[in-house]
């Protein structure tokens, strides 16, 4: 799913080549046709509303574990080490030493690993290698679990399609959208290479890869956001406003910026702003807004607090 960092890292230096833009951010171009923004407006509403609802989307998370070196008993019943919230009563041994991670399913328990059906001990990778981490499926697929690491050890998550968050999810509200909230805004690319911290909502900090500064004008007065790359060929904007807290998730927002053009302009298109998965589960582990991306500008555009969050 993640493209290449090169074409990233090319887009941003043919950006950084150009002469440079004047020192005042331009309008956005706002004659495009009603119908065609309201309609580019619903489309990406729909599509962010399948891939939060899938049966492996981010509502149906159930458990995120922290993982000890050795073996691990996993299953729904009260004698596991790890006892996950759905699943069934014995799920297997989970092993994690210095050099590999196995898995030995329980007998007489269907369990696959990346799609294929297992039987004795398989070897899992996690998150941090090439290929991602192993699909541990159980209950007719409609259980999941992969390792991931996160503030510096090892973590098993799991997710079901059955889980209550999913089954009894309470729907996405938004801010009407408008043409005035799509904002033309002017890239500045940092040195390559650079980085910064960004801490998460378990309280550990990640440097990030940090390309560059998207700068925009909002009544007269000019705001900054620093971009973050993860890879997906867009840039990562986490950021908090007047209405965090106050209309909108409390802990910031997310949007996926495009790349820069050959003059170094972006549109960021504020309707588009996203809540973080950590809106609607405790399960997650969400990067926050760093002190430069806490704006002092009410966003009344985009996505809302979820209401029926309960964590």
């Amino acid at each position: 799913m993640k493209r290449p960092l090169t074409l990233l890292a090319v887009g941003l230096l043919c950006a950084a080549c150009q002469p440079s833009p004047p020192p005042t951010t331009k309008a956005v171009d706002h004659t495009m046709d009603h119908v065609a923004f309201v309609k580019q407006e619903q489309d990406w509403r729909a599509e962010r509303l399948a891939n939060l609802t899938k049966p492996d989307g981010w509502i149906s998370l159930i458990g995120l574990h922290v993982l000890e070196p050795g073996a691990h008993r996993v299953g729904s019943a009260a004698d596991n080490g790890i006892r996950l919230a759905m699943g069934p009563a014995h799920l297997g041994v989970l092993t994690m030493k210095a050099d590999a991670l196995t898995f030995v399913p329980e007998v007489g328990v269907a369990v696959s690993v990346d799609d294929a059906p297992v039987h004795g001990a398989t070897t899992l990778r996690d998150d941090t290698q090439p290929d991602g981490p192993s699909r541990i499926t159980f209950d007719d697929g409609k259980g999941v679990a992969t390792v991931i690491v996160r503030a510096g050890g090892f973590r098993l998550r799991v997710k079901h399609a059955n889980a209550d968050t999913r089954l009894h999810f309470g729907g996405l509200d938004y801010w009407p959208a408008t043409l005035d909230w799509q904002v033309q805004a002017r890239f500045i690319p940092n040195p390559v290479g650079k980085t910064m911290p960004i801490a998460n909502i378990i309280g550990s900090t990640d440097e990030m890869a940090n390309p560059g500064v998207l700068e925009f004008q909002r009544g007269g007065k000019t705001f900054r956001l620093e971009a973050l790359d993860e890879g997906e060929g867009t840039l990562f904007l986490v950021f908090a406003d007047r209405t965090s807290g106050h209309g909108s998730y409390g802990a910031g927002r997310f949007i996926d910026a495009p790349l820069p053009d050959a003059q170094g302009n972006v549109v960021i298109d504020f309707n588009q702003a996203y809540n973080p998965p950590c809106a609607f589960t405790p399960f997650a582990t969400c990067p926050l807004p760093p002190p430069e991306n806490r704006l002092d500008l009410a966003i009344e555009a985009g996505e809302k607090a979820y209401a029926k969050s309960g964590h």
